[in-house]
């Protein structure tokens, strides 16, 4: 059979809402005179903007070594032979006794020459050389150092604790505690050795100073002894690093969350 043709039922198809235009919407039209030019940053077209790219750049092998050793100090746990190294003096203290090193620096290499040449051109006149008295200075050398905390001459020892290898004081503070020498750390190597010309030192030790100077050394040893030699107790049971990152930190922080819920399930 063939298909009958349906009827229309007169009904119309609702044509589409014009767009309603918000009341109180003001048309802002621009400057004719300056035409917009939105930037295409596609290939070919607008160079890039700038971005921080430090975290894809090759660093040398130098600067990769150093942040690697920076993490493992943090990482790794530090027994406490090594770790009271990190505990140094503090800034006040550090200026008082660096104040009173640079008033009795040994001299120079430049003023030795002069002395010494002064003196032999004296001797050339034939003029008698100047009686000179033993200079009051500031010792430095850790085999010199050692000797004097061995023989009990030292007043005051202070010890660098960025050395490398550390083992090369590693032994000084104990042996400041056997003899009972009062001893303290700070941070730089390289500012001990500006007190003394070099570029760098591992130890001071004060054996001696002027009469004017006895009671700024003896504040400075008093400090030292409350905050090294009396507290050896404390230094020897405190390790060090154990820090772990972001990631380690979230990772144990899930791990007891779950460990808690499931102990909170059994109950």
């Amino acid at each position: 059979m063939p298909a009958t043709p349906k009827k229309s039922t007169g009904k119309k198809v609702a044509p589409a809402p014009y767009p309603l235009k918000k009341s109180g919407q003001k048309s802002t039209k621009g400057n004719p005179l300056l035409e917009s030019t939105p930037r295409n940053f596609g290939i070919g077209q607008d160079i890039q903007p700038k971005r921080d790219v430090s975290r894809f750049v090759k660093w040398p092998h130098y600067i990769r070594l150093q942040r690697q050793k920076k993490i493992l100090w943090a990482r790794l746990k530090v027994p406490p032979a090594i770790n009271q190294f990190t505990k140094t003096l503090d800034a006040n203290t550090t200026s008082q006794f660096f104040k009173l090193a640079a008033k009795y620096r040994p001299e120079s290499k430049a003023e030795k020459r002069q002395r010494l040449r002064a003196a032999a051109s004296a001797k050339v006149e034939g003029k008698e050389a100047k009686k000179t008295e033993k200079p009051v200075v500031v010792k430095y050398g850790l085999n010199h150092v050692t000797s004097l905390i061995e023989n009990k001459k030292a007043q005051l020892v202070v010890i660098a604790g960025d050395v490398d290898p550390i083992e090369l004081v590693l032994w000084l503070p104990a042996l400041c505690r056997k003899m009972g020498v009062p001893y303290a750390i700070v941070n730089s190597k390289a500012r001990l050795g500006s007190v003394v010309h070099k570029k760098t030192a591992t130890a001071l030790a004060f054996t001696e100073v002027k009469d004017a100077d006895k009671a700024e050394l003896a504040s400075l040893v008093s400090a030292c002894k409350s905050n090294y030699n009396d507290k050896w107790e404390e230094h020897r049971k405190s390790w060090g690093g154990g820090i772990m990152g972001v990631k380690s930190n979230a990772k144990m922080a899930a791990r007891a969350a779950a460990a808690a819920k499931e102990v909170a399930a059994r109950q």
